[in-house]
């Protein structure tokens, strides 16, 4: 169609900074951006795993404020995993290591911070 700019869009992995990442015309093909789109998928990626053990209810909170907590943070967690899966979808090797390292240190912290809370503290000998 004459006057809509020409879409060129990966189907197969590739590398290097030429991907569009959610928004047309970023990270603009320039290296401190890609950089900064590497960072931001993955904090993002990261957000969304540290995000699954929160908000811890207390057990005297209305069940109503209780849910409605609960939701809110499911909310943000499902938009967070739909960005990273659009931004995985440009097809660039980088994006999808950056989504995939966040989403398993994310996990990793989560995980190794449960274990340290419920491990009863030794005395040392």
């Amino acid at each position: 169609m004459e006057g809509m700019p020409k879409m060129n869009m990966q189907m197969s992995f590739h590398w290097g900074n030429e991907a569009t990442i959610l928004f047309t015309g970023w990270p603009n093909q320039t290296t401190g951006m890609y950089i900064l789109a590497l960072f931001f998928v993955f904090v993002l990626a990261f957000a969304k795993e540290a995000l699954s053990v929160w908000p811890i209810i207390k057990q005297t909170t209305n069940p109503m404020v209780a849910g409605i907590a609960q939701a809110s943070v499911y909310s943000v967690r499902v938009g967070m995993g739909y960005l990273v899966m659009l931004a995985v979808m440009s097809f660039n090797v980088g994006i999808f290591i950056a989504a995939v390292a966040g989403h398993t240190f994310g996990d990793f912290i989560v995980k190794a911070s449960s274990l340290a809370l419920a491990k009863p503290s030794q005395p040392d000998v």
